[in-house]
């Protein structure tokens, strides 16, 4: 007869991994081989659309593995989100419960603003979970411009557009450089609190960094009042030698 351990099925990891901003070849070596020996492969989707990540991995992801589709209706209300996430993360429940490692695939980081924290805080209290950073948008976006984020004692903020216009007046005002991302439908209050504090000029956007219809330029070259979803601007009102 068995012994009780022997029937117990290991349960499945869930990997969280980075695949970077764009460029395929900016997987890291651990992303890649994960990936590529993965049973289960899991990403979002937004409206039923293509995923991104997906699309960034697809080279690396194996004819054999399985995919779960995760997809998140993109609605200000946060209840509709809320429940893609529980049926996300409850499909990923049963593939690790039968001892399946399920690979989630996120865009730049799995921890810098990526959705897969939310399945991460839902799940790994019950199953083992590992994550593998990223190259983040953040830092493309620098190698894009060809110039450093900071240098020397200067300091970083990383600022998403979607806060109040007074806070990101406040924020702005004392930083030497600054990120500005999830940008999108938020360009025209961006544009307006930059205006105030005379930074316009020393801020650059970049469009889908590292992908190959990359876009750099500066802010004052732009002329529409909304920009697509993967765009951040950078604004350095610091010195400028490094």
């Amino acid at each position: 007869m068995e012994s009780t351990e022997a029937m117990v099925t290991k349960l499945g990891t869930l990997h969280g991994v980075g695949v970077g901003p764009g460029d395929p070849e900016l997987l890291t070596v651990k992303a890649a081989r994960l990936i590529g020996s993965a049973p289960v492969v899991a990403y979002l989707t937004a409206n039923g659309k293509d995923s991104t990540a997906r699309d960034i991995a697809k080279s690396y992801i194996p004819a054999t593995a399985q995919h779960l589709v995760i997809d998140m209706p993109m609605r200000v209300e946060r209840e509709p989100g809320e429940r893609a996430y529980d049926a996300g993360a409850a499909a990923i429940a049963a593939e690790l419960a039968q001892g399946r490692d399920v690979v989630m695939l996120c865009e730049g980081d799995p921890f810098f603003y990526g959705s897969f924290m939310y399945l991460f805080a839902r799940l790994a209290g019950h199953y083992p979970c590992a994550i593998v950073p990223g190259v983040t948008s953040m830092t493309a976006s620098a190698a894009a411009l060809r110039r450093p984020l900071s240098a020397r004692n200067e300091v970083v903020k990383v600022l998403p557009a979607t806060l109040p216009e007074d806070r990101l007046r406040e924020e702005l005002m004392t930083a030497e450089s600054a990120v500005l991302i999830k940008v999108g439908r938020h360009l025209a209050k961006v544009r307006n609190v930059l205006g105030l504090l005379d930074l316009s000029s020393r801020a650059h956007v970049i469009i889908k960094a590292t992908h190959e219809d990359e876009v750099v330029t500066p802010l004052l070259d732009i002329t529409e009042d909304h920009l697509p979803y993967f765009s951040s601007i950078l604004v350095y009102s610091g010195t400028e030698a490094w």
